[in-house]
Parts: structure tokens; sequence; C-alpha cells
């Protein structure tokens, strides 16, 4: 077979997320109404803020604005994390960091499934937030043991989707056929099952442990738990959730409202309650899929995220709490009086080192490029406009706020800590291969577009 026959993975990955868009906005309606609203406000943003359309407009990104952003799965076994690593591979998606949730007391460590280049981050941003857990952590030998062996008896995958995948890997894709197959099959992973494959008082012991613990292993599969589209402005779908019939969390996880978004802000709307029902026995109810936005901003340099956590710890310190409804006005005080320390402008941020940008040559550079000397360095073309900067957007997560949106979902019972360590060595063991650093490819675009620029302006490569 000739390989121009193939689709291409960012392809699949774009008609994907549309596909699970549909699937999920089927199983939960609010996630419609969600999305509604976050358009809305998108599109008034870019009406009333020319700053904010103009750069996305010179990035990029307004093009892929209104795709899915990220969903996010748990599952339960090793053998299950490989497959997944497998099929996420036909759509070009590689594992992203390392997180350890374990102490925030979500009994799971994670990597982000995404695109590495900014090409096919342009195509589709999708990502999936991927968690396993860690069934050493289930202290009773007895459910740990009866976890173990409920998970083992479980497919994930369609007998179809293991073949597609088979078939990706030996030929290197998939064709137009084969694609729209490997969609439909890869679906069913994903897709939400009323039916426990436990008893009631199983799935009853298995909450008492941590109610994550039961929704991974009570299951027959990785229901998606929430699909995230992104925004121009949290602090406005927030305040409009209410009017559209939906409760957002109290606190928005993340750094405070700036006029230049550092990282990723997050809130969401409280998990639905919804029947199940257990073998041979009458229904019950089941909370773990919600809805959440996320509005990002530039990503950090190892000294930004540094000043990042220093100030977010402090506000976090001087709360003397974990984040709630009660407290959510004092906690919003405190983290805008701390992070005055950090740079709210790109030009302070670039010159202090804390964040990472893309580089383009302009008009003036163009029409100059003939001229130039070959000893140019890139304070001296910023300085006489021949180049600009952009801030590069934040395609990842943050430990913090995954288990804060994770602990507002799963209720206040949920237990506060877990007497374990990060094992990122086990987890990429399961995995079958070592995690991306975020941060090596941020570098990497970064040092990327200064190499295009050299070319562009026909000049040696910039210090």
């Amino acid at each position: 077979m000739s390989i121009q026959s193939f689709v291409s993975p960012d392809l699949i990955r774009q008609r994907f997320s549309r596909a699970m868009s549909d699937m999920y906005r089927e199983e939960v309606p609010l996630y419609g109404a969600l999305m509604e609203l976050v358009a809305q406000t998108n599109a008034q943003v870019l009406r009333d803020d020319s700053r904010v359309a103009q750069q996305l407009r010179n990035t990029g990104e307004v093009q892929r604005l209104d795709l899915e952003r990220h969903g996010a799965i748990r599952i339960g076994t090793a053998e299950e994390l490989a497959t997944i690593s497998r099929l996420f591979a036909v759509m070009g998606m590689q594992p992203v960091g390392y997180y350890d949730l374990t102490p925030a007391g979500v009994p799971v460590h994670s990597t982000a499934f995404r695109a590495v280049h900014e090409a096919a981050l342009q195509v589709s941003p999708f990502r999936v937030f991927t968690s396993l857990l860690r069934l050493e952590l289930i202290e009773n030998p007895e459910l740990r043991e009866f976890a173990q062996s409920v998970l083992a008896r479980r497919s994930i995958f369609t007998p179809a989707a293991l073949a597609l995948i088979d078939k990706a890997e030996n030929q290197g894709g998939l064709d137009e056929q084969d694609a729209k197959a490997f969609i439909e099959q890869a679906l069913e992973t994903f897709r939400w099952h009323h039916s426990a494959t436990v008893t009631a008082e199983q799935y009853r012991q298995l909450s008492a442990q941590h109610r994550l613990v039961a929704d991974v292993v009570a299951f027959k599969g990785p229901h998606i738990n929430h699909l995230t589209p992104r925004t121009l402005d949290i602090d406005r779908v927030q305040a409009q959730m209410p009017e559209h019939g939906i409760t957002p969390k109290a606190v928005i996880e993340g750094p405070p409202r700036r006029e230049c978004p550092i990282l990723l802000r997050q809130t969401s709307f409280k998990a639905l309650e919804e029947p199940i029902a257990f073998p041979g026995q009458s229904s019950a109810s089941h909370s773990a899929r919600f809805g959440e936005i996320e509005q990002r901003g530039a990503a950090l340099t190892p000294v930004g995220r540094a000043l990042y956590d220093r100030l977010l710890n402090a506000a976090r310190d001087e709360l003397k709490d974990f984040p709630n409804e009660e407290n959510a006005q004092r906690y919003n005080a405190l983290l805008q009086a701390h992070f005055v320390e950090f740079p709210d402008s790109w030009a302070g941020m670039r010159e202090q080192g804390l964040a990472y940008f893309r580089y383009f040559v302009t008009e003036q550079g163009l029409a100059a490029s003939g001229d130039l000397s070959v000893s140019e360095t890139l304070e001296g073309l910023l300085s006489r406009n021949y180049i600009r900067f952009e801030p590069l957007v934040y395609e990842d997560f943050l430990p913090v706020s995954a288990a804060g949106i994770f602990q507002s979902n799963l209720g206040d019972d949920a237990q506060s800590h877990y007497a374990s360590q990060s094992n990122q060595q086990e987890f990429e063991k399961a995995l079958g291969r070592s995690t991306i650093n975020e941060l090596a490819l941020y570098a990497e675009t970064q040092r990327r577009s200064i190499l295009e620029c050299c070319a562009t302006l026909d000049l040696p490569p910039l210090a």
C-alpha cells in the first residue's frame, strides 16, 4: 500500500475529538449548554478585546479555538495503559509529562497524551489526561486483591480496535476506510455504561476506600469523565454558569486573573448523579462525570514555574485550608496579593526569562532582510521591530489544579492524603516508554521559531 493513501494522524485525531464531543453531548446534555456558553463568551471577548483577538490571529490559535481541548480518563492496569498509549499513537498523540496526584489524596498518577509539534497542535490540540489507578494504595489486602481480579477480567478495547491498532503499526498508518472504522471502534472504549460489573455491596466497599477507586474498578471501561472547551474569559463563564442552569465549583483552580494569563485556569460543574444498575439488583447512583472549562495562558520556563509554585504555595499556606466555597473570596484575595510579584506583561516575562515565546518576522524585517549584518542579535532585531514575539500557549496540566478538580467532584469524604511517594519509574514501566518532558518541548518550539526567523532573514543562527 502506498503511504500517500494514509490519513494523517492529525486528521484522525481531529475527527476523533469531534466524534467524542458528539457522543459526550448526547450522554451529558449539560455539556452542550456549557459549549454554547463558552462559544458566546469567546465571541464577545474577540469583539471587545482587540489585543487578545490580534494575538490569537498572530499565532494562528483563533482557528483552533472552537476545537475540543481535552478529555480525561482513569484506567486500572498497566496493560490498559500500555494499550491506550498505542491507541493514542495512531492519532499522533504522545505521553507528555508525569503527574503524581497522591499528595492531594487522589490515588492515581497520570500523563497527558497530545500532539507535540506546533503544526500538529494547530490541526487539533485535542489531548487526554490519562490517570492510572495505584492499586498498591488500597489499604485492605482483600479489597486490593478483589479490585485486581475484577480489572484482570475486563477488556476495555474492542477486538476490531485492537486489530486496527496492529494494522496501523505494521503498515505505518491507516487509509480512509480504516481510519473511519478506527474512530468508531476507539470511541467504544470511552463510552458510558449504566451497568456496574460488581455487586452493590462490593461497590460500597470500593467507594469507601475512595470514590475514584469505585469509578475505575466497577465499570466495563474508562468512560470519559469530562471534556473541556477553552474559554478566553473563565471568570465571565464562571459568573454566568448559574444563569444557564449550571452550578460551578466555588474556586477557579490555578493562578489568579491577570492581564497576561499564564499556565492554566480551570473550573467545572459538579459531577452528575447518574443511575447505575448492579447485577441482579435494583439501581443506585454514581457520580463521576462532570463539565470543565479552561483558560490557557503562557507556558512558563523552569524559572517562571518555580516562581509560580512559590507564590501559589504561599497563598495556600496563608489560607491554612483547602480552597472551598466558604473561603473562596479570601483565597482569591490572597492569590491576587501574592501574585503581584509575578510580572504582568509579556515584555516583563520575556526579559526575566519567565515564559516561552515564539518569534515571527515582521514586514519591516522582510523589507530590511537584504541589508542585515551577520552580527545581528535577537534583541537588536526586536528593538528595530524586524521580529516580534508572542507567548507560547501552555498545552499541559497542573497537578494541584487537577487534584482540586478531582476532589471537588469526589466529595468531602475523599481521603486527604496517602503515605506514598511519586513513582514515575513504575508508571513509565507500565506505559512501556518514557514520558516526554514538556519544558523541553516548549524550549524546542521557541528555538525552532528563532531559527525560522534567521532563515527568513538570511542570517546565521542567533544566540
